[in-house]
Protein backbone atom coordinates (compact mmCIF):
# COMPACT_ATOMS: atom_id res chain seq x y z
CA UNK A 1 0.00 0.00 0.00
CA UNK A 2 1.50 3.34 -0.99
CA UNK A 3 2.24 5.89 1.78
CA UNK A 4 0.06 8.58 0.22
CA UNK A 5 -3.00 6.28 0.28
CA UNK A 6 -2.49 5.48 3.97
CA UNK A 7 -2.00 9.20 4.76
CA UNK A 8 -5.20 9.99 2.93
CA UNK A 9 -7.01 7.31 4.93
CA UNK A 10 -5.51 8.66 8.17
CA UNK A 11 -6.45 12.26 7.20
CA UNK A 12 -10.02 11.19 6.41
CA UNK A 13 -10.27 9.34 9.74
CA UNK A 14 -8.92 12.37 11.66
CA UNK A 15 -11.28 14.70 9.81
CA UNK A 16 -14.22 12.46 10.62
CA UNK A 17 -13.17 12.15 14.27
CA UNK A 18 -12.72 15.93 14.58
CA UNK A 19 -16.08 16.58 12.94
CA UNK A 20 -17.83 14.03 15.16
CA UNK A 21 -16.40 15.40 18.41
CA UNK A 22 -17.11 19.04 17.51
CA UNK A 23 -20.74 18.27 16.65
CA UNK A 24 -21.44 16.05 19.64
CA UNK A 25 -20.14 18.31 22.42
CA UNK A 26 -22.81 20.31 24.22
CA UNK A 27 -22.61 24.08 23.83
CA UNK A 28 -21.21 25.94 26.81
CA UNK A 29 -24.05 28.27 27.94
CA UNK A 30 -23.48 30.78 30.71
CA UNK A 31 -26.61 32.19 32.32
CA UNK A 32 -26.84 35.96 32.23
CA UNK A 33 -27.57 37.83 35.45
CA UNK A 34 -31.02 39.38 35.84
CA UNK A 35 -30.87 42.89 34.44
CA UNK A 36 -32.98 46.02 34.23
CA UNK A 37 -33.16 48.85 31.78
CA UNK A 38 -30.63 51.52 32.49
CA UNK A 39 -32.29 54.68 33.71
CA UNK A 40 -30.15 57.81 33.69
CA UNK A 41 -31.57 60.19 36.26
CA UNK A 42 -30.63 63.87 36.20
CA UNK A 43 -29.16 65.57 39.27
CA UNK A 44 -31.75 67.01 41.66
CA UNK A 45 -32.46 70.73 41.20
CA UNK A 46 -35.46 72.69 42.41
CA UNK A 47 -37.63 75.71 41.71
CA UNK A 48 -40.24 77.60 43.71
CA UNK A 49 -43.95 77.08 43.05
CA UNK A 50 -45.49 80.12 41.35
CA UNK A 51 -47.72 82.30 43.57
CA UNK A 52 -51.50 81.97 43.58
CA UNK A 53 -52.00 79.10 46.03
CA UNK A 54 -52.53 79.07 49.80
CA UNK A 55 -49.25 77.14 50.05
CA UNK A 56 -45.80 77.24 48.51
CA UNK A 57 -43.00 74.69 48.14
CA UNK A 58 -40.01 73.80 46.00
CA UNK A 59 -40.37 71.14 43.34
CA UNK A 60 -38.10 69.49 40.78
CA UNK A 61 -36.97 71.39 37.70
CA UNK A 62 -37.57 68.11 35.82
CA UNK A 63 -41.31 68.42 36.54
CA UNK A 64 -44.17 70.59 35.31
CA UNK A 65 -47.07 71.88 37.38
CA UNK A 66 -50.44 70.97 35.86
CA UNK A 67 -53.88 71.83 37.19
CA UNK A 68 -55.88 68.80 38.24
CA UNK A 69 -58.50 68.36 35.53
CA UNK A 70 -60.57 65.60 37.14
CA UNK A 71 -64.25 66.26 37.74
CA UNK A 72 -63.63 66.22 41.52
CA UNK A 73 -60.81 68.77 41.34
CA UNK A 74 -60.88 71.80 43.57
CA UNK A 75 -59.08 75.11 42.92
CA UNK A 76 -55.69 74.30 44.49
CA UNK A 77 -55.33 70.68 43.42
CA UNK A 78 -52.21 70.13 41.30
CA UNK A 79 -50.26 67.48 39.48
CA UNK A 80 -46.48 67.60 39.59
CA UNK A 81 -45.80 65.76 36.36
CA UNK A 82 -42.40 64.31 35.35
CA UNK A 83 -42.67 63.89 31.55
CA UNK A 84 -39.37 62.00 31.17
CA UNK A 85 -40.20 59.56 33.98
CA UNK A 86 -43.97 59.22 33.38
CA UNK A 87 -44.45 59.99 37.07
CA UNK A 88 -47.09 62.15 38.67
CA UNK A 89 -47.42 63.48 42.21
CA UNK A 90 -51.06 64.39 42.79
CA UNK A 91 -51.51 67.20 45.31
CA UNK A 92 -54.84 67.96 46.97
CA UNK A 93 -55.52 70.80 49.38
CA UNK A 94 -58.47 71.85 51.53
CA UNK A 95 -59.05 74.93 53.64
CA UNK A 96 -60.61 73.46 56.78
CA UNK A 97 -61.96 76.81 58.06
CA UNK A 98 -62.02 75.34 61.56
CA UNK A 99 -64.57 72.69 60.50
CA UNK A 100 -63.83 69.62 62.68
CA UNK A 101 -66.22 67.39 60.69
CA UNK A 102 -64.40 68.23 57.43
CA UNK A 103 -61.04 67.58 59.11
CA UNK A 104 -62.24 64.14 60.32
CA UNK A 105 -63.61 63.30 56.85
CA UNK A 106 -60.36 64.26 55.07
CA UNK A 107 -58.30 62.33 57.58
CA UNK A 108 -60.47 59.25 57.06
CA UNK A 109 -60.34 59.70 53.24
CA UNK A 110 -56.53 59.89 53.33
CA UNK A 111 -56.35 56.63 55.25
CA UNK A 112 -58.92 54.94 52.98
CA UNK A 113 -57.05 56.00 49.84
CA UNK A 114 -53.90 54.38 51.22
CA UNK A 115 -55.58 51.25 52.55
CA UNK A 116 -57.39 50.48 49.28
CA UNK A 117 -53.96 49.38 47.97
CA UNK A 118 -53.73 46.62 50.62
CA UNK A 119 -54.98 44.07 48.09
CA UNK A 120 -51.80 44.32 45.99
CA UNK A 121 -49.37 45.77 48.54
CA UNK A 122 -46.88 43.43 50.17
CA UNK A 123 -46.31 46.04 52.89
CA UNK A 124 -47.45 49.51 53.88
CA UNK A 125 -44.94 51.31 56.07
CA UNK A 126 -46.30 54.31 57.94
CA UNK A 127 -44.00 56.87 59.52
CA UNK A 128 -44.11 60.45 60.71
CA UNK A 129 -41.57 63.07 59.72
CA UNK A 130 -41.13 66.55 61.13
CA UNK A 131 -40.20 69.29 58.67
CA UNK A 132 -37.86 72.22 59.36
CA UNK A 133 -41.00 74.41 59.50
CA UNK A 134 -42.34 72.32 62.41
CA UNK A 135 -45.02 70.45 60.42
CA UNK A 136 -45.73 66.82 61.11
CA UNK A 137 -46.22 64.72 57.99
CA UNK A 138 -47.71 61.22 57.90
CA UNK A 139 -45.88 59.24 55.22
CA UNK A 140 -46.97 55.91 53.73
CA UNK A 141 -44.55 53.82 51.66
CA UNK A 142 -46.27 51.03 49.77
CA UNK A 143 -44.40 47.99 48.48
CA UNK A 144 -45.44 45.48 45.84
CA UNK A 145 -47.16 45.94 42.50
CA UNK A 146 -49.25 48.93 43.57
CA UNK A 147 -50.16 51.96 41.44
CA UNK A 148 -49.10 54.40 44.19
CA UNK A 149 -45.80 53.76 45.97
CA UNK A 150 -45.65 56.83 48.21
CA UNK A 151 -48.41 58.86 49.87
CA UNK A 152 -48.46 61.56 52.52
CA UNK A 153 -50.57 64.15 54.26
CA UNK A 154 -50.00 67.02 56.65
CA UNK A 155 -52.46 69.20 58.48
CA UNK A 156 -52.62 71.77 61.25
CA UNK A 157 -56.11 70.34 62.06
CA UNK A 158 -57.83 73.74 61.95
CA UNK A 159 -57.11 75.40 58.60
CA UNK A 160 -54.90 73.45 56.16
CA UNK A 161 -55.08 69.87 54.87
CA UNK A 162 -52.41 69.00 52.28
CA UNK A 163 -52.20 65.52 50.73
CA UNK A 164 -50.15 63.92 47.98
CA UNK A 165 -49.65 60.60 46.21
CA UNK A 166 -47.06 59.37 43.71
CA UNK A 167 -48.31 57.51 40.62
CA UNK A 168 -46.60 56.20 37.49
CA UNK A 169 -48.30 56.28 34.09
CA UNK A 170 -46.67 53.06 32.98
CA UNK A 171 -47.21 49.30 33.27
CA UNK A 172 -43.57 48.68 34.20
CA UNK A 173 -43.06 46.52 37.28
CA UNK A 174 -42.21 48.45 40.44
CA UNK A 175 -38.94 46.58 40.99
CA UNK A 176 -37.75 47.95 37.65
CA UNK A 177 -38.93 51.42 38.67
CA UNK A 178 -37.15 51.31 42.06
CA UNK A 179 -34.46 53.89 41.15
CA UNK A 180 -37.09 56.26 39.73
CA UNK A 181 -39.36 55.81 42.75
CA UNK A 182 -36.46 56.69 45.07
CA UNK A 183 -35.57 59.69 42.89
CA UNK A 184 -39.11 61.12 43.02
CA UNK A 185 -39.45 60.32 46.73
CA UNK A 186 -36.37 62.46 47.37
CA UNK A 187 -38.06 65.30 45.46
CA UNK A 188 -41.24 64.83 47.53
CA UNK A 189 -39.25 65.02 50.76
CA UNK A 190 -37.74 68.29 49.48
CA UNK A 191 -41.27 69.54 48.71
CA UNK A 192 -42.42 68.68 52.24
CA UNK A 193 -39.36 70.24 53.86
CA UNK A 194 -40.00 73.51 52.00
CA UNK A 195 -43.81 73.54 52.33
CA UNK A 196 -45.21 76.71 53.85
CA UNK A 197 -48.76 77.96 54.08
CA UNK A 198 -49.54 81.49 52.91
Amino acid sequence: MPVSASLRGLGAALSFLLLATSCSSAPDYTPKPKGYNRIDLPPHSYQQLAPGHPYTFQYSQQARILRDSSYLAQPHWLNIYYPQLHANVQITYADLKGNQALYNKLLEDARKLTSKHEIKATAIDESTMKTPNGMRVSVFELQGEVPSQFQFYTTDSTRHFFRGALYFRTATANDSLAPVIEYVKQDVVKLLNTLKYQ
